[in-house]
């Protein structure tokens, strides 16, 4: 009998020994307890939802559902790149700018809110006044910079990657890995993957790969969501793609950096629909020499700002400092109120006053 090994549940193999602890146990328990407890859940994200806020929230969504909840609601903001609709579950998302009325009595309902991937009330636009107001108790599962107090509960880890990957470690956290399956794994997987660039940024944590081990022997094929999301674009895409490259692209070698622009005419005339040009920001770094890159989209009622780097330069501070934005050190957005041409002049003047080309400048903004 003393030679009988203990048996422990692959959950806690994975809570004890493959990924640390970063979440406070407090905060595991408590938002433990709401899980367990509640019987309606509405999970929200942000305005223009991502691969990870839709990856994070059908994640959620799967895991309460395997766990034996049949009120879950997933609701977003606004519409959502087609290039994602393919994930199990987009088909129960509601849109909350279709279907406003409906929304708000599925908020007002709610037990439990869970917040994802946004750290302030604001980055939901109009659904904010109904979450705020809502009675059911809320948690965040977030990972930006400077969370408001809104929640109940708040789990907010700039460090890590993606809100998927705290979703990940929630589920862990509180002993529930085995209820994780293919549709939840898949879904983890995506915003994962789309939040760090395919694995290019924000991801050099060896955990990040342990998680996505499990994620594989859960049954996703990895290969095939990486197509799915990345290499199957509509032909209007992809023509406005070449169109932004060779006419739309300016480089700047001094400051290594580089700026697309496009105007909502240019975006009509290629039949611009929602996600069409996610991931054009990413497009000059593949240029020797470019470390930092923006994108400036025209949009009805101000200007959308994307911004990405690689290396040491921190374009959350540009974004800060002349967008009114934010997010991570390689990989954030900001806004601006007035012309096209007005927001590429401020651009200018930010890179002569935060030259991604020289130390000293970076150490003045740090």
């Amino acid at each position: 009998m003393g030679n009988v090994k203990k048996i422990v549940p692959l959950s806690l193999k994975i809570r004890e020994y493959m990924i640390t602890k970063i979440i406070q146990e407090e905060k595991i328990q408590k938002a433990k307890k709401y899980v367990e407890k509640g019987e309606s859940f509405v999970i929200v994200t942000h305005v223009a939802p991502d691969g990870d806020a839709i990856g994070s929230s059908l994640g959620l969504y799967h895991f309460l559902t395997a766990y034996g909840k049949d009120n879950v609601s997933v609701i977003v903001p606004n519409e959502f790149p087609q290039f994602y609709k393919w994930m199990p579950g987009t088909k129960e998302i509601v849109i909350y700018e279709k279907y406003p009325d409906f929304a708000n009595q599925l908020i007002r309902e709610a037990d439990v809110i869970f917040c994802l991937d946004f750290n302030e009330p604001k980055r939901i636009e109009k659904m904010a006044p109904a979450v705020i107001a809502a009675e059911g108790r809320k948690v965040m599962i977030d990972h930006h910079l400077n969370p408001a107090d809104f929640c109940r509960v708040t789990m907010s880890y700039p460090e890590i990657s993606s809100a998927s990957e705290m979703v990940f470690r929630f589920i862990c956290r509180m002993g529930m890995f085995d209820l994780i399956n293919r549709e939840c794994a898949e879904c983890i997987y995506t915003g994962m993957m789309t939040d760090t660039g395919s694995f290019t940024y924000n991801s050099n944590k060896p955990e990040i790969y342990t998680i996505i081990s499990e994620l594989i022997k859960k049954g996703i094929d990895k290969d095939l969501i990486y197509r799915k999301v990345n290499q199957v674009y509509s032909e209007s895409r992809l023509r406005m793609m070449g169109y932004v490259l060779y006419e739309k692209m300016k480089v700047y070698p001094e400051q290594q950096a580089a700026l697309i622009t496009l105007s909502l005419d240019e975006l009509n005339h290629f039949r611009y629909v929602t996600g069409d040009t996610e991931g054009f920001v990413n497009l000059p770094l593949s240029i020797e020499g470019v470390s930092f890159s923006v994108f400036i989209r025209e949009d009805r009622g101000c200007i959308k700002i994307s911004l990405r780097s690689v290396g040491d330069f921190p374009c959350n501070l540009f974004a800060g400092q002349y967008f009114n934005g934010g997010g991570h050190k390689n990989a954030s957005g900001g806004e601006f109120y007035g012309t096209l041409a007005n927001a590429v002049a401020v651009f200018e003047k930010g890179l002569k006053e935060f030259n991604p080309n020289k130390t000293e400048e970076l150490n003045k903004h740090a």
